[in-house]
Parts: structure tokens; C-alpha cells; sequence
């Protein structure tokens, strides 16, 4: 008999995935902040609040991809053609709410961590 918990090993993940938002606030004294949000939503609601401190605010989605940089865009603006987006989105497709607030998560095309959540309620 083995004392201890059992290897794990063979368990670990080959990937590793935070499905996080960063919210990415340069600032030419201070220097490069960035801040992990759980959704669209929060990142939005981050850069407003930091908008005025900070000489530049960058969104990164999950696939380290800049979907707005304040030196191009206005917040606000951005917001309004983001919840444009996905609103007409959904129009086109089955109704599903993405638990992780991927844009990309559709009824018939789930993201990753959804379907994660669908095999693992199967068991």
C-alpha cells in the first residue's frame, strides 16, 4: 500500500487556459498595468475607470489579440458597436448564454470552456 495521495501526473493538462480578458493600462510615469477581467463587460467598465489616469488603455482578448486601444478609439464608441455586434448576433443564431461571455459561443458552436462544462456534466 502506497502512503500519500496518488501520482497525478498522467492528469495534468497538456494546456493550460485562464479565459481571461486583460485590460492592459500604459501610462508614461507609471509604466504598463495590466488587469485580468472575467468578461467583455468588465474590461469595458475598467477602461472607463481608468481612462482619464492612464496615457493608454488596451483591451486583449483571450487569444492575446488587441480588440481596442484608446489611442484609436473612444470607449464609448467601441461599447456601443461591441453590444451592436453581439446583439445581432445573436439574432442570426439560437439563443445561448455563454456562462464566460465569449462572443464567440454560439448554441451550435460552443467555446471550449463550454463544452468542457457540457462532457463534464455528462458524468
Amino acid at each position: 500500500m502506497i502512503d500519500g495521495p496518488p501520482p497525478t501526473d498522467a492528469l495534468r493538462p497538456t494546456e493550460t487556459y485562464d479565459g481571461r480578458i486583460t485590460v492592459r493600462l500604459m501610462d508614461d510615469e507609471d509604466g504598463i498595468e495590466e488587469i485580468s477581467c472575467s468578461s467583455y463587460g468588465d474590461a469595458i467598465e475598467t477602461v472607463k475607470e481608468h481612462r482619464d489616469d492612464v496615457t493608454a488603455a488596451k483591451i486583449i482578448d483571450r487569444d492575446d489579440v488587441v480588440v481596442f486601444t484608446s489611442a484609436e478609439m473612444d470607449i464609448d464608441v467601441w461599447e456601443t458597436m461591441w453590444e451592436n455586434e453581439k446583439r445581432s448576433m445573436r439574432v442570426s443564431v439560437e439563443e445561448h448564454d455563454c456562462p464566460y461571455d465569449s462572443v464567440s459561443c454560439f448554441a451550435d458552436d460552443l467555446c471550449v470552456q463550454c463544452q468542457m462544462d457540457e462532457i463534464q456534466s455528462r458524468w
